[in-house]
């Protein structure tokens, strides 16, 4: 049998690794909010007789003639154009519209949404208590749920942890992608963060429920091999159910257009996290907190026995 917990260390390290880009991306450059989050406006337009194909580095040319330089842009079909920057009033609104009609001809406005300082700070506020709330409420519920097996409030906690790191993934995966792709944290972002949350507790407890069945039926076997045996039993389901997600996801992301394709690779890189989260994280999170592994070095535990 594989002997997944009893190389967890070396699981919970490339966790770690995995996580320490997107954190030091964090660190250096921040989250790359969205006008929803930050305030600001967005200004959708389609060029329908530019010729060729617009770049969005030549949009931000464009934009830093006519002063606004910090603007991001991205580009889609049909010479689409969608600038989000500093909040617009009219006057700066038809200055960038001159300036990309002098670049490209003819521009059809399809979209001008403001959202001011107070607006953005107020849905930040409201997106950290919806995932405060979440956590909460998984972590209560999981106590509830396993109250009849010792220890009912670690399985919580657990998951919880396991969850954090499906969510750290996810934003800093964002950071960099905010950086090098110029992609942005919008209210998309926040619902496919609450559904990763939502499928990588569920994975997790697939896990813990085999746990607790088992716990009744091999009372004398230890508590790192009844770990690992429960693993094992649920490794195919868990692998199945997250594959036909993965690979719906992957069609989506190539084949789903622009509008969606970063709320589909948010979910995505999501999934992936939490499949193996829920697997070598989780479960093994409570053999540590069974044999007061906290603070240990790796291979200590193993010394001290020998």
């Amino acid at each position: 049998m594989v002997n997944i917990v009893g190389k967890r260390y070396w699981y919970f390290a490339l966790s770690l690794l995995v996580m320490l880009p997107g954190l030091i991306g964090i660190g250096i450059w921040g989250l790359p909010l969205s006008i929803d989050f930050s305030g600001g406006s967005k200004l959708e337009v389609r060029y329908p007789k530019a010729e060729g194909t617009i770049q969005p580095a030549d949009v931000k040319t464009v934009l830093d003639s006519a002063g606004f330089g910090d603007s991001i842009v991205q580009t889609s079909e049909n010479n689409t154009v969608i600038i989000r920057t500093k909040t617009l009033d009219e006057p700066s609104q038809a200055k960038v519209l001159d300036a990309m009609k002098a670049k490209y001809g003819e521009v059809t406005v399809l979209r001008i949404d403001n959202v001011g300082p107070t607006v953005g700070a107020e849905v930040t506020q409201k997106a950290a208590v919806a995932v405060g709330l979440a956590a909460l409420g998984i972590l209560l519920y999981i106590t509830y749920a396993f109250w009849g097996i010792p220890h009912a409030f670690r399985y919580g906690v657990c998951a919880i942890a396991a969850m954090l790191h499906d969510v750290l993934v996810v934003i800093g995966i964002a950071s960099i992608f905010g950086r090098f792709l110029g992609w942005e944290i919008d209210s998309l972002f926040l619902t496919a963060l609450l559904t990763v949350i939502g499928f990588s507790v569920h994975d997790t407890i697939v896990v813990f429920d085999r746990v607790r069945e088992n716990q009744r039926l091999h009372r004398r076997a230890t508590y790192e091999s009844l770990i690992n045996h429960s693993i094992i039993q649920t490794l195919d389901r868990s692998l199945n159910t997250q594959l036909t997600i993965v690979f719906t996801l992957v069609a989506l992301a190539l084949f789903g257009g622009v509008t969606i394709q970063h709320f589909i690779v948010t979910l995505l890189v999501g999934m992936i996290s939490g499949t193996y989260s829920s697997i070598f994280n989780a479960a093994p999170l409570l053999v540590v907190w069974e044999n007061n592994e906290w603070g240990r070095f790796i291979g200590r535990k193993s010394e001290a026995a020998a």
